[in-house]
């Protein structure tokens, strides 16, 4: 042993519960990999599959191309739709080419599209509370005929929708979406349309709830939260805010170990490591390795809910 290494400063981790991939990117990601081996390389993907840039290398090293439209896909290769979900044009599009597709949609963003559709055929205008350009926003905008749907994106959103003539309303949110802040959105336009319907069950889907609640416990005693994930994930960037809006002193999101910036560590006895719902656990573990480099790191997991849900994979896979 090196009598002259540096004595490690002791530092408590907290590890968030639940944290990392869920069942709906588990799923999606599971539905490429199959599809390589079932019908062999390339498989086309529309979009990226999950909003992971490490997911995204690994499946093009197996033989995944991604492309941004269905044009760019030949006709006699396989094409997977992201889990964020698709306008409706896109799998029209791939039968009249008689396209072999397979749809990654997570089933919890295919149930506010059926919602959407049932709003739709009753005759009620949709605010679809959610981000601009997201791709899961598009896809959802992309059920129904254009002008059918208004996109709220803040609260000064809210104040200042019109209803269109005297069409009842309905709502929906994209999912991935901070509970917080939807609730303030809501709690705006329900003043201002009294009518508008609760959803039958919450849109926010179940793991970036559990995710967010998890962050709230983590936030409150850590000096520092690191969320593992990429920058153009909604569900990881909203960890960073619901960390901040808990108490934790600074958040930072990092795509992996290497982007740590080890001077945010100064000052920090508790540091918290959660990881967004498209962020693969080998990420968290090379994040944690390099802590324990630094540092004489005590690990806790934070005791929270057990996730044991799964979805099914499309039958063509399975078959």
């Amino acid at each position: 042993m090196n009598a002259h290494a540096p004595i490690k400063r002791p530092l408590k981790v907290r590890l968030a519960t639940p944290r990392g991939f869920c069942a709906g990117v588990d799923r999606a990601i599971q539905i490429v990999e199959r599809a390589i081996e079932k019908f062999g390389a390339p498989v086309y993907v529309r979009h990226e599959i999950v909003h992971n840039r490490h997911v995204v290398e690994r499946l093009k090293a197996m033989g995944a191309v991604f492309v941004q439209e269905l044009d760019e896909c030949p006709d006699d290769r396989p094409v997977v739709f992201s889990a964020h979900g698709v306008p409706k044009s896109v799998p029209a599009s791939a039968r009249a080419r008689e396209m072999l597709f397979l749809d990654a949609t997570c089933p919890l963003v295919s149930k506010v599209h059926v919602e959407a559709e049932r709003h739709h055929n009753a005759g009620r205008h949709i605010l679809l509370i959610g981000h601009a350009g997201h791709p899961e926003v598009v896809g959802t905008m992309g059920q129904l005929p254009e002008g059918a749907i208004t996109l709220i994106e803040t609260v000064e959103d809210a104040e200042t929708v019109q209803r269109p003539g005297d069409m009842p309303l309905a709502y929906a949110t994209q999912t991935t979406l901070s509970m917080d802040d939807t609730a303030e959105i809501l709690k705006t336009l329900k003043a201002r349309f009294p009518e508008l319907p609760d959803p039958h069950k919450e849109d926010i889907c179940y793991a970036t709830t559990n995710r967010q609640e998890a962050v709230k416990v983590l936030a409150d005693g850590c000096d520092l939260v690191l969320v593992v994930g990429s920058p153009n994930s909604s569900n990881s960037v909203r960890l960073v805010e619901v960390a901040l809006r808990g108490g934790a002193r600074d958040a930072r999101l990092v795509d992996d170990a290497t982007q740590v910036d080890w001077t945010w560590f100064e000052g920090v006895d508790t540091v918290g490591v959660t990881a967004g719902a498209s962020a693969p656990e080998p990420l968290i573990q090379a994040l944690l390795a390099a802590i324990t480099d630094r540092f004489d790191a005590t690990m806790v997991n934070d005791p929270g809910e057990r996730e044991t849900v799964t979805f099914k994979l499309p039958r063509a896979l399975t078959a």
